[in-house]
């Protein structure tokens, strides 16, 4: 579950490095080694590494290996004699992403694919960013396919909705591209990316860019608690996601902000700052959900295990709200 949490954490970073890249980015209208390196989500390479080469009961002096470099190349030896570990290559792949090795990479990442038959999603993610470093290419041909074959299997895939928003406006589809990132939108980045992210959108769509709106008072106000049952097995750190979004169209949410299951419990406000698409305000809908759901995985999206409350949110009648987190995800 730490593993999932940090990779998710490295995914976010790697889209705030490519909105960084950006103006780079349109002016070449590709990605150098580089730029590519600074967006590969790197998770525990040692510690990865040593679950898949190394065995913790052997003894000290054949154990541990004396550096990152070795351990790559002590892994890549051992595929030579099982090539079939598919966790094995994968591992390797990352590892030689992290390392700027992205032709070893690529054919790392084409051997997890093939044993997977093309059926994972993140493989796929990896072996496209891998080819788009090492051919210091654009997201195009094979590579936007890989990106368009990921996003068929895991439509909320972070990384794979960024690329493909971009391989989606290189195709001249704006459209597409605008959809992409307003989904991704919805999968909560961090909060100085997501205006970058809604100035691309607006571009893409033809519409002004966004301008912040100051409003004195919240739509609505929610007093978040949790019941001890789900408390007593959940973490304290655990991410509670409040999200108000339209029943109809749950998909992006009108509106996200988040808390620690710690801060519980306290009394969230949801203004129109944390409308998460530009022109589609909180204060413009007549009635919305609002769902306070703790996520087991750190992810956004709700998954098996998740505790949460929910309640249809009516301003006019009440901007007053309570939600007592006490149902589970099945």
């Amino acid at each position: 579950m730490m593993i999932s949490f940090w990779v998710s954490i490295g995914v976010m970073c790697a889209v705030a490095a490519l909105f960084v890249a950006w103006p780079l980015y349109r002016r070449q209208q590709r990605l150098s080694p580089l730029t590519a390196a600074t967006v590969v989500a790197v998770v525990a390479v040692g510690a990865g590494l040593y679950a898949a080469i190394g065995n913790p009961e052997a003894p000290p002096d054949g154990a541990a290996l004396s550096d990152i470099d070795d351990m790559v190349t002590a892994l890549a030896r051992r595929l030579e004699d099982d090539p079939t570990d598919l966790k094995g290559w994968t591992m390797l792949g990352r590892s030689y992403m992290s390392l700027g090795n992205y032709a070893g990479a690529a054919d790392a990442f084409e051997r997890a694919t093939e044993l997977e038959s093309s059926r994972n999603a993140q493989t796929l993610v990896g072996l496209a960013e891998a080819i788009l470093a090492r051919d210091n290419s654009r997201i195009e041909g094979r590579v936007s396919a890989l990106f368009e074959s990921a996003l068929s299997i895991e439509p909320n895939n972070p990384t794979a909705l960024f690329y493909g928003g971009i391989g989606a406006f290189n195709r001249g589809n704006k459209e597409i591209a605008a959809t992409r990132w307003e989904k991704l939108l919805g999968l909560n980045p961090p909060e100085e990316i997501q205006n970058i992210m809604r100035q691309r959108i607006a571009e893409w769509r033809g519409q002004p860019p966004p301008t912040p709106v100051e409003r004195p008072g919240a739509v609505v106000s929610a007093d978040v608690s949790v019941s001890k049952e789900a408390a007593a097995t959940l973490p304290a750190e655990a991410t509670v996601f409040v999200i108000a979004r339209d029943p109809n169209a749950p998909s992006p949410p009108i509106a996200v902000t988040r808390r620690r299951l710690s801060e519980l419990p306290t009394t969230v406000e949801l203004r129109d700052q944390d409308s998460m698409i530009p022109g589609r305000s909180l204060s413009g809908f007549a009635e919305f959900e609002l769902v306070a759901r703790v996520s087991v995985s750190g992810e956004p999206v709700a998954r098996s295990g998740d505790w949460f409350a929910s309640a249809i949110v009516n301003p006019s009648e009440s901007r007053d709200v309570n939600l007592a987190i006490q149902e589970q995800v099945p």
